[in-house]
């Protein structure tokens, strides 16, 4: 054989594979930082490049709703958009037994109309800064993981308060890439926020539950606020100018919002923990209080109205849920995931130094989730669970002991930097339903006794001898917890006030502290310190492999994604890029007009004045998880098109791996929102606001 020849003709083998590859395009994938956009691939692929001052513009744009969501400003007086979805809990708090806005919906002819939230926050994210080499430097004189552990919150947290102290803007230790960067997120805060329009909830979530996580779609999934400081609007120098047109089939457009969470890096050790025991805890759990709110709901319709908001939520979480379970038990994902591994690892193996620095975090991690299996059911089930009241009263319990430490030393929620935000929940005026929350409270008891049994400490400690029955009648028909007032006087009365309580639900919260106390501190010393600690080390190993050619997981901070509005094969079949008005009646139609398709009184009498081929729904190649719901979608220009409400069921995967092929996006068009808020509302004033280019002279 010539080996000369051979070479020859391998190298070229080699260059021709790698220059085919190189030129493939790459899917549109990613969960992008604002500190390292993919415009190279944007360029390489679409041709375009943002520019710093566009990127600035979406970013001072979008908005995170503090309660899970997203949205952005899109009017100069202060309006913000989101999905129905993600107000739900606003209107849920907003509503009475006389009046439901969450099924009924609202229009706020006037600024006068307007109603304030009970406890929403709303954050603008205004500059990031990486601190990784000053955190990293206290963490390198730790003795020990559960020491650096130790070092590296109290750091954290100095940082906090230090930048809060010095802008005044909510600041947030940020971690990226397992550990490989720390980041400094500050955010203008806004806690004065009113609603201004929500449609009824039968077009917003039209199909209900069936319809969840599918497509084609047909939901006007939307709510608009409008955001006040000092009493009065806010005029932010920054939002998205509505596109009456909209998105079109393969147009590039791009999602700014705060997906909340994705183990994309994760080890196989923390794969198979979620796969073999979180995720089967949390999906009988889910089960289990959906029934029993379904039971609940039998009593009335006010019980009914109580409970739906629990439920849509629950089912949601199932939903997605049950579609994570499912992707960790495919085959082919998880041998895909060992693969992206088992590649990681031998470049690693392969670099002698780099395997003196980095080998053993994979095996370390692997013991801790051991661990963590271990713990995870006490972890849940030793708290007293299915009660707002009770939770208020552990939040209260805890905050007198822990404001009298030393910041660094405190317990994450509790330190300096965080008490304003602490505090905007814990006085929040929200109203309670103690006979719900007896309802709960007594199942939930019933729950942790069925999976820690009888005999475990806190059973003990918390039932001593009694029925759950009897239990949450005591706690739930004793207590004043559902008042504000109260719940202030505690806390202005430090530990004196809490000792001398005689109050049932603060005297249980003082039982169950130390049980939750000992359980996350068994997680930090046995997990979350090793995870800490090996999680930096691969971080460090992925940066020396890959750079910063890939993205961090999603932690419900502000991330850019990018994709292209496309159809896919579906059924045998294709779906369509977008679904219009016409859609939504057929099938209203096609399903006998019964529930969950039967539509809103307003749009059967407001029919003929709608144009019918109006798009209604589209689907995009657009990378998001939950979190992402009430994003806005928006075109090169830095227009908006869309308003991201839900992925299809291929998406459900996307925690773990993305699929261009299959997995889409589903967002409310923009045409269609100004078409049924003009037609059907008649809030033609609302329409002219969103739609206005000019300053109002």
């Amino acid at each position: 054989m010539n080996y000369k020849r051979f070479w020859i003709m391998l190298s070229m083998v080699i260059i021709s594979i790698f220059l085919l590859n190189a030129a493939a395009p790459r899917p549109d994938e990613g969960m992008w930082t604002f500190d390292n956009p993919p415009l190279k691939l944007l360029k390489d692929k679409y041709g375009f490049e943002p520019t710093q001052e566009w990127l600035d513009h979406i970013r001072l744009s979008s908005v995170r709703f503090n309660d899970g969501g997203s949205g952005s400003f899109v009017s100069m007086d202060g309006l913000a958009l989101t999905n129905h979805h993600v107000a739900r809990g606003q209107l849920q708090k907003m509503s009475t037994p006389e009046k439901d806005y969450v099924k009924d919906g609202f229009y706020a002819n006037t600024q006068a109309d307007e109603i304030k939230c009970a406890d929403l926050e709303l954050n603008v994210l205004q500059s990031m800064d990486n601190v990784t080499d000053r955190i990293m430097k206290v963490v390198k004189k730790a003795k020990n993981d559960k020491e650096a552990l130790e070092l590296r919150n109290a750091e954290s947290a100095k940082i906090e308060k230090e930048s809060l102290k010095k802008t005044g803007f909510r600041s947030d230790i940020v971690t990226l890439y397992n550990g490989g960067e720390y980041w400094i997120y500050r955010y203008k805060k806004y806690t004065d926020v009113r609603l201004v329009f929500a449609p009824e909830g039968g077009i917003a979530f039209y199909g209900g539950d069936p319809d969840n996580f599918t497509y084609p779609r047909y939901d006007l999934d939307m709510a608009i606020f409008r955001v006040y400081e000092n009493d009065k609007p806010i005029h932010p120098k920054h939002f998205l100018q509505w596109s009456e047109k909209g998105a079109d089939d393969g147009e590039l457009v791009f999602v700014s919002g705060n997906p909340g969470s994705t183990e994309r890096l994760s080890t196989i050790a923390q794969l198979e923990f979620l796969r073999d025991y979180q995720l089967p805890i949390i999906l009988k759990s889910l089960n289990r209080r959906i029934e029993m709110l379904k039971q609940y709901s039998l009593r009335g319709k006010e019980e009914t109205r109580q409970a739906a908001s629990l439920i849509f939520g629950m089912e949601n979480s199932l939903k997605a849920n049950q579609g994570e379970y499912k992707g960790l038990l495919d085959k082919n994902i998880f041998e895909k995931k060992q693969k992206e591994e088992k590649d990681f690892l031998a470049l690693i193996a392969n670099n002698p130094e780099w395997q003196k620095e980095f080998g053993g975090a994979w095996e370390a991690i692997a013991e801790a989730s051991k661990k963590q299996s271990a713990n995870f059911k006490p972890m849940i089930f030793r708290n007293l669970r299915g009660s707002r009241m009770a939770q208020l009263a552990l939040m209260t319990v805890q905050y007198v002991a822990e404001v009298t430490k030393p910041d660094g030393e405190r317990l994450e929620g509790f330190h300096d930097a965080q008490l304003e935000t602490f505090k905007f929940n814990l006085f929040s005026p929200a109203p309670v339903y103690p006979q719900l929350e007896e309802f709960r409270m007594t199942d939930g008891f019933k729950e942790t006794i069925e999976e820690l049994g009888a005999e475990d400490p806190f059973v003990k400690t918390l039932l001593n001898g009694k029925t759950p029955e009897e239990v949450a009648k005591e706690l739930i028909g004793g207590t004043k917890m559902a008042d504000p007032e109260f719940r202030k006087k505690l806390v202005e009365g430090g530990q004196k006030a809490i000792d001398a309580s005689d109050d049932p639900m603060i005297i249980a919260a003082k039982k169950v502290d130390p049980f939750v106390r000992e359980m996350r501190k068994k997680m930090e010393d046995e997990v979350q310190s090793i995870t800490a600690s090996a999680g930096e080390k691969i971080g460090k190993a992925r940066f020396a492999a890959y750079g910063k050619s890939t993205y961090p997981d999603a932690n419900f901070t502000l991330r850019l994604t990018y994709g292209t509005v496309k159809g896919y094969s579906m059924n045998g079949t294709i779906a369509p890029s977008k679904t219009t008005f016409y859609g939504l009646y057929d099938r209203y139609y096609s399903f006998d007009t019964k529930p969950p398709f039967n539509l809103p009184q307003r749009y059967l009498d407001g029919k003929d004045k709608l144009d019918l081929t109006t798009p209604m729904n589209f689907v995009a190649t657009l990378d998001v998880v939950g979190g992402n719901s009430g994003s806005p979608v928006i075109n090169k220009k830095g227009e908006l098109v869309g308003l991201v409400f839900d992925g299809n069921i291929e998406s459900l995967v996307g925690s773990y791996v993305y699929d261009e092929e299959t997995n889409r996006t589903v967002s409310v068009h923009s045409q269609a929102m100004i078409e049924a808020i003009r037609k059907l509302y008649n809030a033609n004033g609302l329409v002219d606001e969103l739609t206005a280019r000019e300053p109002k002279k």
